[in-house]
C-alpha cells in the first residue's frame, strides 16, 4: 500500500536532529514520497539541500508563502523566479491568501499569488495554495486566473461545501491532513459529501499533527493516522483511500 505525503515541510530545524530516522520511518509505512513546499527566499538552501539529500523520496516545490509577503515581496517573488527558471521543481507552492494574522499586506499577498499562478502557467506545473480566512477571495481570484494549464490542490482544505464545489469545478484537489482527526472539526461532514477522486493525503509537517499526536512534532509518518480517518468518514477501506489519494497525486505532480 502506498501513500504520498502531498505537502510536508520536512527541511525546517525542527527535524535537524532526526530527520533521516523520520523519512525511513515514513518510507518504511509506505510513504515512499514527500512534496516540500517552499516557503521564503531564506528557506530555499535547505529546501534544496534536504530535496538533494534525499532525492529518491522527497520532491522540492518553490513558492513564497502569503505570510512571508511583506515590503520585500517583489525581491522574494524574483528569487521565486530565478529557482523556477531551473526547471527542477514538481510545483509552484506554497502560495496563497492568509488574512488570519493580518490584512496589512493583503495587497501584496494578492498581486504575489496572482503573478504566481501564472508562472505555474508559464511552466505548466502544479500549484499548491494555502488559504487561511481567504474564501471565497482565493476562489475569485483563482477563476480570474484559470488557464488550460492551471491546476493545482488547496492544501489543509477546511472550506464549506460551496468551497469545495466551487474548487471541484475549477478542477482542483482539496488536501486532506490531520484536521480531519480534530473532535471539533467539521471537515469530516463536508469530505463525506466528496468523491475521493478530489482529494489529496498530507500531513503539513512538522504543524497540524493527527489525533493521537496533538500538541507534539507532526511528521510524515503520520499520515496513516490521516488516511484512516478518511476511510472511515468515506465509509471505504484504507487500501482504496491509499490507491485513490496516491493515484491523484501522481496524476497531478508527476511524482
Amino acid at each position: 500500500m502506498r501513500l504520498i505525503d502531498t505537502h510536508a515541510h520536512l527541511y525546517l530545524p525542527d527535524f535537524d536532529a532526526d530527520r533521516s530516522d523520520l523519512i525511513a520511518s515514513a518510507v518504511a509505512k509506505g510513504i515512499d514520497t514527500m512534496l516540500l513546499p517552499n516557503i521564503d527566499k531564506d528557506s530555499i538552501g535547505p529546501l534544496k539541500l534536504v530535496c538533494e539529500q534525499y532525492h529518491e523520496s522527497c520532491k522540492p516545490m518553490m513558492g513564497l508563502h502569503p505570510t512571508s509577503v511583506k515590503e520585500d515581496f517583489e525581491a522574494q517573488l524574483q528569487s521565486v523566479k530565478d529557482e523556477l527558471a531551473k526547471g527542477m521543481y514538481i510545483a509552484v507552492g506554497e502560495i496563497g491568501i492568509d488574512l488570519y494574522w493580518s490584512r496589512d499586506f493583503e495587497e501584496q499577498q494578492i498581486i504575489a499569488f496572482r503573478e504566481q499562478l501564472r508562472l505555474a502557467s508559464q511552466y505548466r506545473i502544479p500549484v499548491a495554495i494555502h488559504t487561511r480566512e481567504a474564501f471565497p477571495l482565493i476562489l475569485d481570484l483563482v477563476e480570474k486566473e484559470k488557464t488550460d494549464d492551471l491546476r493545482g490542490v488547496f492544501h489543509c482544505f477546511t472550506g464549506t461545501s460551496e468551497d469545495a464545489y466551487r474548487i471541484i469545478q475549477l478542477g482542483f484537489y482539496m488536501g486532506i491532513g490531520g484536521v480531519i482527526t480534530y473532535k471539533k472539526s467539521n471537515l469530516p461532514q463536508v469530505v463525506s459529501q466528496i468523491s475521493a477522486d478530489h482529494l489529496l493525503l498530507e500531513t503539513d509537517a512538522p504543524f497540524l499533527p493527527p489525533v493521537p499526536f496533538r500538541g507534539k512534532r507532526n511528521e510524515s509518518a503520520y499520515l496513516i493516522y490521516i488516511a484512516q480517518k478518511l476511510a472511515e468518514v468515506m465509509q471505504t477501506d484504507m487500501e482504496s483511500i491509499a490507491h485513490i489519494t496516491t493515484q491523484n497525486a501522481i496524476r497531478l505532480f508527476n511524482c
